[in-house]
């Protein structure tokens, strides 16, 4: 590493976090300045239809260091952080949300294991505030994904890390959609290492990531580093073809050695076809999924769109100006 300082690149999203960027911006800058680093901080705008963009703009014409990226539209969380990294000029990149619930000082931490020689340094929950349910289904996706996915991806993480510049470009490399951030720097390799910390409770508003999300986001980290799903359709099959072969020698043993006993009637015929459509359903909707993800990939489209780029609150890249009516 040369003489010179480093810079380091923090990479916010920001959906609908007017009450957060200001206090943020503070706390990060607080923290920054007790370091021997230069830093730019990246805000990605996400779509946000509340005050966040004007708030944004304000803040990049008061800090030189504020680069705001303005995307056309709500592409999702990951897709702002995938942008974020994309504009980051830094030696190294930290991944921070924007509600206060990773703590800045968390982040001199993950510097200074960078500046130990290690290339990814993960901010790993010790304690979280909130509530059972999130907990609940947090440590159940966790588990599902460790035993189905062939990479492996940390337990208690999220987004809240450094990486360094080698990695940055190798993640730029890839070009999937349907993006689980924290399961690719996994899978680039690179030397890694946890920092435990205790999250915080949000500061304001309310989470971009409800029930809704939370199962698509996790559906997406599946089936984007495991194809055990798919492999579980042939074994459903084969469970399902034994029971039914035990059923027909019961049915015919019954017929042939304790005929008075036969129940005359649908509801065992009913209720196998039922239960046998279901399955087929449920493991056809499995198959869709990949041939889904398949179909979103083959396309080829750009992940995002930028409308602005704002740095010392002025626009540096964008739409072209609309040429003048003439008279």
């Amino acid at each position: 590493m040369s003489d010179a300082r480093p810079l380091i690149s923090y990479v916010f999203p920001i959906y609908h976090e007017e009450g957060n960027i200001d206090l943020l911006h503070e706390r990060v800058g607080e923290a920054v300045a007790t370091v021997d680093v230069d830093a730019e901080f990246i805000f990605v705008n996400d779509g946000s239809t509340d005050g966040s963009l004007d708030r944004l703009i304000a803040l990049s014409e008061r800090d030189e260091r504020v680069v705001v990226v303005d995307l056309a539209r709500n592409f999702g969380h990951q897709m702002a952080v995938t942008a974020g990294i994309d504009h980051a000029r830094g030696d190294a990149v930290i991944i921070m949300d924007a509600d206060l619930q990773d703590p800045p000082a968390v982040s001199l931490e993950l510097i200074r294991e960078w500046q130990d020689g290690w290339d990814v340094v993960y901010a790993q929950r010790r304690t979280r505030k909130d509530g059972a349910f999130k907990r609940a289904t947090a440590d159940l996706f966790y588990r599902v994904l460790g035993a189905m996915s062939t990479v492996e991806i940390p337990r208690n993480t999220g987004d809240f890390r450094l990486i360094d510049r080698a990695v940055a470009d190798q993640l730029r490399r890839y070009g999937e959609h349907s993006r689980f951030l924290r399961g690719m720097v996994s899978e680039i390799g690179f030397k890694q290492k946890a920092v435990l910390f205790d999250r915080d409770a949000r500061h304001s508003g309310t989470t971009g990531y409800p029930l809704r999300k939370m199962i698509r986001f996790a559906i997406d980290g599946i089936t984007s580093f495991s194809a055990k799903p798919l492999q579980l359709i042939s074994r459903a099959g084969l469970v399902v073809s034994f029971l039914a072969l035990l059923g027909m020698l019961y049915a015919v043993g019954v017929r042939l050695f304790f005929p008075e006993q036969v129940v005359e009637g649908w509801t065992f015929i009913v209720t196998a076809v039922f239960l046998v459509g279901g399955l087929q359903l449920l493991l056809m909707g499995i198959i869709g999924t990949y041939i889904g993800r398949i179909y979103d990939e083959v396309k080829g489209r750009p992940l995002y769109g930028v409308q602005e780029v704002y740095r010392d609150g002025e626009r540096r890249l964008g739409r072209r100006a609309r040429p003048g009516r003439a008279d």
